[in-house]
């Protein structure tokens, strides 16, 4: 309905699960790490728990977009089911094939899904499990999950687990009678609702993926939303959508707060009282507390009391000696600098840092970081990458880091070596080890670069124009050759050819279409004066 009024393609704000809207806050990009890390793992279980709306489906759809190759994802998404029931749902997402007179005995079940899982493990398959709301699992079926991790060869777990739920099931998981399967979870996250700047980015960054191109909600009104719905962001979506309602009845262009507070009055059929209206009250109530002390002390019936004399001295024997404490051993130098560090590890002291190195503005505080790179002419890529990848792409790139100390952390990732990796926190280089980043870091990056015509189209045979007649010329000079005066502007099985040759020579998937990661690697072989590149560093033990 109002679609065309706001010069937008599709509601910005479906509670539908679609992964092109997946905003990567700090929570939810480490919460996508965790679980990207448990795919690749092997052995024990995920558990990834958020309140009701905080986007936990949505994150799986983002997960299933992003898992490796070589993954083989059972989703569960009823798990109401009896033991014998979830063994069956199980064989039937992986395809295993199971005869009609076996389907009803447990033990061949198990039987097959073992054979199934070591043919998988023979192939270099991954194998994994996801269950979501597993708060409501029975007693029974978690049980069985937990003998199903008893499915191993002398090495490894041949399934990875990764239970997600509300935060009853942490509660469930607690229970004595389960302890066992407890104590295989080998990591554990809980999403948390966005917080105020989080908020304004997320409602952004999903008008500009329906294509807005103008700014719809004012301030104001973001931090109404924030206000109105506590950061949660199915809540969010509901509330906006109807503001967008409303402003287009009222024939308004620009959402206000008071638009928003109506909205989420209809949503929670109770008035919303302004966000302003709370921390005025507190402030003026502790006024009054202060102004009534200050009273009684003036005008206490000790003001007039004669002063006492001074109570003798008491002279208490001295403590016992504490034993000397022992000395703990200091942390790893990245915990070090991640332990306090400011702004400098923020979204917005990363992005700052990062658009530096490429002599861009960066605003703190105003739209993300992607929008601001596309004003510039600047591409945004979001990654799940890896340091021989990154390597491999040799541009600067935030690091999406875990909890290391105050919290999810980025940092600018500008070197690296066999062992050692440069990092720039804030105006700060440090050099550490590998071994300490990769406890940290699980492989979502942000990276930029300059792309002849942004957005990055993907490139494939029988295409034909500007954009194919550009990615021959780079190709040819990438592979030393000078190019012709005249260059065919068709995608024909030459220049697929040449795609392959360098997808192949760099380590990327050999498919022949130059899509945007390829493109990327191009530009960076190819990289233009003054523009960025990771620094190549020395082995730790060449260094004086």
């Amino acid at each position: 309905m109002y679609l065309a009024f706001f010069g937008i393609a599709e509601k910005p704000f479906a509670i539908t699960p679609d992964p092109r809207y997946l905003y990567l806050g700090a929570r939810h990009a480490d919460a996508l790490a965790h679980l990207v890390y448990g795919i690749n793992d092997a052995g024990g279980f995920i558990q990834l728990t958020g309140e009701v709306g905080t986007g936990k489906t949505t994150t799986i759809r983002s997960l299933l977009a992003r898992a490796p190759k070589n993954a083989e994802i059972a989703l569960i998404i009823n798990p109401r089911l009896s033991p014998l029931e979830f063994l069956q749902t199980i064989c039937e997402e992986l395809g295993i094939g199971v005869a009609d007179s076996e389907s009803g005995n447990a033990k061949e079940l198990v039987d097959q899904l073992n054979r199934y899982l070591l043919r998988a493990h023979a192939a270099g398959r991954r194998v994994v499990l996801i269950v979501d709301e597993a708060q409501n699992l029975t007693v029974e079926v978690l049980e069985q999950v937990r003998l199903l991790t008893n499915l191993e060869t002398e090495s490894q777990k041949l399934l990875q687990i990764i239970l997600i739920g509300q935060p009853e099931l942490r509660v469930l998981l607690d229970r004595n009678d389960l302890r066992q399967l407890a104590q295989r979870i080998t990591a554990r996250y809980h999403l948390q609702p966005l917080a105020r700047e989080e908020t304004a980015a997320y409602v952004r960054h999903r008008l500009r993926v329906a294509g807005a191109t103008s700014e719809i909600f004012t301030p104001a009104a973001l931090r109404e939303v924030h206000h109105c719905s506590g950061g949660v962001p199915r809540v969010i979506n509901v509330i906006c959508d109807r503001a967008l309602l409303a402003a287009y009845t009222e024939d308004k262009h620009d959402v206000g707060p008071a638009l928003v507070r109506r909205a989420a009055s209809e949503v929670f059929g109770q008035r919303l009282a302004p966000s302003w209206l709370t921390p005025l009250i507190a402030a003026l109530s502790v006024v009054l507390v202060l102004s009534v002390a200050a009273l009684l002390w003036r005008h206490g019936p000790w003001v007039h009391a004669s002063a006492s004399p001074p109570a003798p001295a008491v002279v208490r024997a001295a403590p016992p000696a504490r034993p000397a404490a022992v000395a703990v051993p200091a942390p790893p130098a990245l915990a070090q600098l991640l332990a306090s560090p400011g702004d400098a590890t923020s979204a917005d002291g990363a992005f700052a840092a990062l658009f530096k190195l490429w002599n861009a503005r960066y605003t703190a505080g105003a739209t993300d970081g992607c929008t601001q790179a596309a004003a510039q002419g600047l591409d945004c890529v979001t990654l799940h990458s890896s340091l021989a990848q990154l390597r491999e792409l040799g541009r600067p790139a935030i690091l999406m880091l875990g909890e290391g100390g105050s919290g999810p952390q980025q940092v600018v990732l500008t070197g690296l070596g066999p062992d050692r990796a440069q990092l720039l926190i804030g105006e700060r280089l440090a050099v550490v080890n590998i071994a300490e980043l990769t406890q940290y870091w699980f492989g979502d990056c942000v990276l930029l670069w300059h792309p002849d015509t942004p957005p990055v189209p993907e490139l494939r045979p029988g295409m034909r124009g500007p954009a194919v007649r550009s990615l021959r010329s780079q190709l040819l000079r990438a592979s030393g050759v000078k190019p012709a005066a005249t260059i065919s502007a068709t995608f024909d099985d030459e220049l697929s050819q040449l795609v392959e040759a360098f997808q192949r020579e760099h380590h990327l998937t050999v498919d022949g279409v130059a899509g945007m990661e390829t493109q990327l690697l191009l530009d960076s072989v190819l990289a233009a004066p003054g523009t960025p590149l990771l620094e190549v560093l020395a082995p730790a033990a060449a260094t004086g």
